[in-house]
């Protein structure tokens, strides 16, 4: 028997894979103000899930690919006329509903919605690691590689276009970014919950952080905190451990907060 053969272990991989993956990029989420974004590319997964149990593929594969097309689509419908908000927030809902009536008609497979709406860590195999740990080597690769220009694109389009920077495009590998970690923290979080481990470890790090990089580095210690504290409450007291960690996450965040307003005071 290996160590790998714990569940509690491949549990807490997996929370740590999805927290490093999911708060640097929560930063930009934050800085961007991108909140209902998140919200609509995670609400999009559950059709991808539907699809992929329709159709025999992979559930990562489904949610990747429904995931990237609605963050695709928000990305060339802003602007045409319809306030951003309201737009994400209709593609967001509608994504979602579709997608729950479209598991409804998946035949011959049993599908627990609660597994995919509010996550399963405690259910993770070793393949689920591979693909969790993966999809976030590749997040912080991605992120790493335009971290400059991400962020120079991120002040404003017109500095981004100064310095030789073409502000789409650094959107788009933001867009191919979060449909990665929508992918890889469904079997964690759940496709309701995403929005949060992306916002809230990078909200809560805001009081501790001088410099952009500070920040990030601190959001993926909270979220991976957040991750490790809500999988142990979770198991003592027999809660949704998807719930409990985002719990977790939004305690640090009132903390950090009120110690924010305590060093300005």
């Amino acid at each position: 028997m290996t160590l790998f053969d714990d569940f509690i272990f491949r549990a807490a991989l997996a929370g740590l894979g999805t927290a490093l993956a999911a708060a640097p990029l929560g930063c930009f989420v934050v800085w961007r103000q991108m909140a209902y974004f998140g919200d609509a590319t995670a609400h999009a997964a559950i059709l991808g899930v539907a699809l992929s149990l329709a159709f025999s593929i992979s559930v990562f594969a489904g949610a990747l690919a429904v995931a990237l097309a609605m963050a695709l689509m928000v990305s060339a419908l802003s602007g045409r006329g319809v306030a951003i908000d309201t737009l994400l927030g209709v593609l967001a809902h509608s994504a979602l509903a579709a997608g729950l009536v479209a598991v409804s008609f998946v035949q011959g497979v049993r599908v627990d919605l609660m597994a995919y709406l509010f996550g399963d860590i405690l259910a993770v195999g070793r393949m689920d690691l591979v693909v969790i740990w993966g999809g976030a080597a590749a997040v912080l690769a991605l992120l790493v590689w335009r971290w400059n220009a991400l962020l120079t694109a991120t002040l404003g389009e017109d500095l981004a276009y100064a310095a030789g920077i073409d502000p789409r495009r650094e959107r788009l590998v933001l867009t191919l970014a979060l449909a990665l970690v929508v992918a890889v923290a469904i079997k964690v979080v759940g496709v309701l919950l995403i929005g949060a481990m992306l916002i809230i470890p990078a909200a809560a790090a805001r009081p501790f952080a001088a410099t952009p990089e500070r920040m990030a580095l601190w959001a993926a210690a909270i979220g991976g905190l957040s991750a490790l504290g809500g999988l142990q409450l979770a198991y003592m007291f027999d809660t949704p451990t998807g719930p409990t960690i985002v719990c977790v996450a939004a305690a640090v965040f009132v903390v950090s907060t009120s110690v924010g307003a305590l060093r300005r005071a």
